[in-house]
């Protein structure tokens, strides 16, 4: 039994593009949410031939105690019986989920390596949608959200995207959508020889993709659709998560906890950040206590040592970074978690982050020659111990906490520049990614806050002794 994961990133005539063959799978992703304790009523909207439809393509049962129910975030699935803790809720056969080798060999041999298994699942899907009723999945397909519904942050207008400006998120997507265009037109140019693509846009790709990026599992047979379990809502604090197993050649669901009936059924889509669930599904919580943050910190052109200390740097932790247009960049990135307490021993603070503060902090060439001694006399890292000197040490910590003061301040710039923006009252889309947004740039402004409070506290601690240490030596 294989735990699912997360993985981050056709068309002809009437002949099928699918291959007979196996799957494996595990999670990718989902598309909507749900924490609520609310009973639904079973969907009437011609769902109720779905699960049977798919029990006669599978040739087995797939679920006797989940049926399909409407929510506010689209369908989702309910307990039509007692559930208890334990019960496994679902099943849902290898042979009845799309994955990279239900292609035909000889395309997935004209596409080979040149774009990843989330655009070639996107392509079996864009070949489906446009054959419509004449599609075997055609029940599923019609059952997938139209563009419309989806709030990717790929599918954001540029003011829309803007409010998200000082999120990491905001970069991730430009990044994310120039790939996209980029495995467009690497699949056309792979197809042009043998079939007709130019009616293909890329809206219609880019919106098969995030059908797949939102919905499918991955595993290192690349990723999957599953069928039916792909209506199964997100809970964070869920224990349920989808497994695979090889050998039965099925993927199933296991409740970890017990339902009535008319109870909505989740599960945990993964432990991931609102910056993660609103670019791959479209949806943000309240409060995400997985939320996180990247920053990024420069070392100053006017540096005397700022060759050396790149040079360190890259041999000791990373390389430089390249940006899309392909420039190097002195640029490092870190991932910062929110830190529960700020008396605590950092958790959540990178001891990386510590310690590129420390390099940046050498004003001369014998410290950088010192954190290369140490560093070699313990583990090999570079700068990873307390300075001797704490006012040194000092220096490096408020180096960081001057640079995530001006977060914070741009954060809270951004959110009050967010309560201004009006949206227009026929808009809902707008207003309902205003709120993303502002859920996005309201947890992140939370973890930030968290990292000023340790700094704060960590030197505050620091000082104290040094100024005690100063008042025995006088």
């Amino acid at each position: 039994m294989v735990l699912s994961v997360r993985i981050t990133k056709l068309w002809c005539s009437q002949r099928s593009l699918f291959a007979n063959s196996h799957r494996f799978c595990v999670k990718l992703a989902f598309s909507s949410l749900s924490k609520s304790q609310v009973f639904y009523s079973i969907n009437e909207d011609c769902d109720d031939d779905f699960l049977p439809w798919l029990e006669r393509k599978s040739g087995v049962e797939i679920s006797s105690v989940l049926s399909i129910a409407k929510s506010v975030h689209g369908r989702s699935l309910v307990a039509s019986d007692k559930i208890r803790s334990g019960d496994c809720v679902l099943k849902v056969p290898y042979n009845v989920q799309i994955a990279p080798d239900n292609l035909l060999p000889e395309i997935r041999s004209l596409l080979g390596d040149e774009i990843g298994n989330v655009a070639k699942v996107a392509t079996v899907l864009l070949f489906e949608q446009k054959i419509n009723k004449d599609s075997e999945w055609a029940p599923y397909i019609n059952r997938l959200p139209q563009l419309g519904q989806m709030h990717n942050t790929i599918f954001w207008s540029e003011d829309e995207l803007d409010m998200v400006h000082e999120s990491s998120l905001y970069q991730e997507t430009i990044n994310k959508n120039i790939q996209i265009e980029q495995d467009f037109l690497a699949i056309k140019r792979a197809l042009e020889p043998i079939l007709e693509v130019d009616h293909i846009t890329l809206k219609d790709f880019m919106h098969a993709y995030a059908l797949v990026e939102s919905r499918a599992w991955g595993s290192t047979k690349g990723v999957s659709l599953i069928p039916f379990a792909d209506f199964l809502n997100h809970d964070a604090v869920s224990e349920a998560v989808v497994l695979n197993d090889d050998e039965k050649q099925l993927s199933e669901v296991f409740a970890d906890r017990d339902y009535v009936p008319g109870e909505e059924v989740l599960i945990r889509y993964g432990k991931f950040s609102n910056a993660t669930l609103l670019s791959d599904f479209g949806f943000t919580l309240l409060y995400n206590r997985h939320d996180e943050v990247k920053i990024h910190i420069n070392i100053s052109d006017h540096d005397t040592l700022r060759e050396m200390k790149l040079e360190l740097l890259q041999r000791y932790r990373l390389p430089c970074i390249e940006d899309v247009n392909g420039f190097n960049s002195s640029r490092d990135s870190f991932t910062i978690k929110e830190i529960k307490s700020a008396t605590g021993k950092g958790k959540g603070l990178p001891q990386s982050l510590r310690a590129f503060a420390r390099v940046l902090c050498c004003s001369t060439l014998q410290e950088l020659c010192d954190l290369v001694t140490e560093a070699a006399q313990n583990d090999g890292r570079l700068a990873r111990r307390p300075f001797r000197n704490s006012r040194q040490e000092i220096q490096a910590h408020q180096i960081l906490l001057s640079e995530i003061t001006q977060l914070i301040e741009e954060y809270n710039a951004s959110i009050e520049s967010l309560e201004c923006v009006v949206s227009p009252p026929t808009c809902k889309r707008f207003a309902l990614r205003k709120k993303m947004a502002r859920d996005l740039l309201v947890g992140e402004l939370r973890v930030l806050e968290s990292a000023s409070a340790w700094l704060k506290n960590y030197c505050s601690t620091l000082t104290s002794t040094l100024i005690f240490s100063d008042n025995l030596s006088d």
